[in-house]
């Protein structure tokens, strides 16, 4: 082949190739294909049905009737769900509850769990596993009809007091303990926060341990001065997700309850107390008003928190977060 042969015929026809503009058209068009699954589950899962229940919250609608005939109230809902219904109140202390005492409990577990995990030994991973094993199961219904049948009169938990001559309660119906069995089950599934947890310390570097050994901290200044401000950042990840999960429980309430709430309204949960309203008074128009100042309060209190953090959480690269 010669020189000659590589120059263009002037007479042939010019080769048209797509300008900058028309290429990322297409890559746009493209794009836009691949993440319409998406958009459309979000338009048709979840933006659409948001934006009806924030109109049904201003009406009386019941789910017997078409959206069509549903009465305009205006503010009733809420006034009636500030003002007139004890239920709603005492479901927001219930819940309150539930998270004040559930989310520091579950997260001290993960780290105390995951402080005895970061070690090098044989089989180390076979009990990383066994601990995590539990969060897999999640917020089951099976996993909690097994703890309502452990943590009832004739369960597994009183045969392990009647060994040491206790006389157990029906922990599940009494109206002082049921809740408390419901934190037990939400601080028993710590595997989640516990691989975060343990994840962080794997970065924390040996070097500020070792200059800590040589000028004589024990281990719990090493603890406090050194592994708490290198995790903060993980802390604060999991206590973020752990308290919005706190706030949410459902499953175990449900399933305790039998859908009641019961015994005596002790572990009314919020989003149990909505259900309530909504799937079996068929009140959906109170119901959907409930939901939207969960989501107020849930982001609220998200917001407060990353105000907060920044007085307590270190970054290793000393940035601004």
């Amino acid at each position: 082949m010669t020189a000659s042969t590589l120059t263009r015929d002037p007479a042939a026809p010019a080769v048209h190739r797509p300008g900058r503009r028309v290429r990322r058209r297409r890559e746009n068009v493209a794009g836009y294909v691949f993440l319409s699954p998406w958009l459309l589950g979000l338009l048709g899962i979840t933006a659409i049905p948001m934006l009806i229940s924030l109109y049904l919250s201003f009406t009386d609608y019941s789910p017997l009737i078409s959206l069509g005939d549903a009465s305009w109230v205006g503010l009733d809902n809420y006034r009636r769900m500030f003002t007139a219904d004890q239920s709603y109140w005492h479901a927001v202390t219930v819940t309150i509850t539930f998270a004040l005492v559930a989310v520091p409990l579950k997260l001290a577990a993960a780290l105390g769990v995951a402080l005895l995990l970061n070690r090098t030994m044989r089989g180390i991973s076979v009990f990383r596993g066994l601990f995590y094993l539990p969060s897999l199961l999640g917020g089951s219904v099976a996993l909690a009809i097994v703890w309502v049948s452990m943590f009832n009169r004739e369960g597994a938990f009183n045969s392990f007091l009647a060994l040491f001559g206790i006389e157990g309660l029906p922990w599940v119906n009494d109206p002082d303990w049921a809740l408390y069995t419901l934190i037990l089950l939400a601080v028993w599934q710590f595997g989640a926060p516990m691989v975060i947890f343990l994840a962080g310390l794997k970065q924390v570097p040996v070097e500020l341990y070792e200059a800590a050994s040589v000028d004589g901290a024990s281990a719990w200044r090493k603890f406090v001065h050194i592994t708490l401000p290198m995790l903060s950042p993980v802390i604060f990840f999991n206590l973020v997700l752990e308290t919005i999960n706190g706030f949410q429980g459902f499953t175990s309430a449900f399933v305790l309850s039998n859908g009641t709430g019961g015994p005596v309204d002790s572990t009314l949960m919020y989003t149990l107390n909505l259900y309530i309203k909504g799937f079996v008074e068929l009140d959906m128009g109170y119901a959907s008003a409930m939901a939207w100042v969960f989501l107020l309060v849930i982001g609220a209190i998200t917001v407060l928190l990353f105000s907060t953090g920044r007085f307590w959480v270190h970054y290793s690269d000393n940035e601004e977060r």
